[in-house]
């Protein structure tokens, strides 16, 4: 759990330095740094209207061996 939080601080810092980056003069990044941020807040939008409209998550279905009927 430790490896995985510090690794969410350190991509985090990562891509806040590269935004400081893209706005101080490397516009060349601003369209690839801004395409992960603009799909973050299209998902949290979807799953925030979902929940508005008292939609419930769809639950996956895995198939399991023993699911199976034996010929």
């Amino acid at each position: 759990m430790t490896y995985l939080r510090a690794t969410l601080i350190v991509a985090g810092l990562l891509y806040v330095t590269l935004w400081v980056l893209a706005l101080n003069g490397a516009s060349d990044l601003v369209v690839p740094l801004a395409i992960p941020a603009i799909l973050g807040a299209m998902i949290a939008l979807g799953v925030a209207l979902q929940r508005f409209m008292g939609i419930a998550p769809r639950r996956p279905r895995f198939r399991h061996p023993e699911d199976e009927t034996k010929p």
